[in-house]
């Protein structure tokens, strides 16, 4: 939701559709609000991720920085977004770029999450190899 929200929101200034603006920030709304959700969960099943530990400091620890400032920018842009709803009008054209890196830090966030997952089966039903280095 909230990658859909940085496209309906620049469709809405481009278009300078309202209605539009009043979607995005419903779905930027939403989006936060289920990021609320993940960085919670997470953050509290980080520590029981059988991972090896190159996996952990390599990639882990990158996709939970990643998500936690993703998750910290759509509370920022939300809060821009409720205070000019629906289409912010002061500094428009920075809440549009605040909008695109979120969904940027989001993307490479999950990218990380999605290696660990299907390339190193995290949280998977197959074994981790034991680490024999510590």
């Amino acid at each position: 939701m909230l990658t859909s929200s940085t496209m309906v929101y620049l469709a809405a200034a481009i278009a300078r559709r309202e209605r539009w603006g009043w979607l995005a920030l419903w779905l930027l709304a939403l989006g936060a609000l289920g990021a609320t959700a993940s960085v919670w969960s997470g953050l509290r099943a980080g520590e029981a991720v059988m991972v090896a530990p190159a996996v952990r400091a390599n990639l882990l620890e990158h996709h939970e920085h990643l998500m936690i400032l993703a998750w910290v920018l759509s509370l920022l842009a939300l809060v821009w977004g409720v205070a000019g709803r629906p289409l912010p009008r002061r500094g428009g054209i920075g809440f549009l770029v605040l909008l695109l890196m979120m969904s940027a830090v989001l993307a490479r966030g999950a990218d990380y999450g999605g290696w660990m997952v299907y390339g190193y089966n995290a949280g998977g039903s197959i074994p981790q190899p034991i680490d024999f280095s510590r």
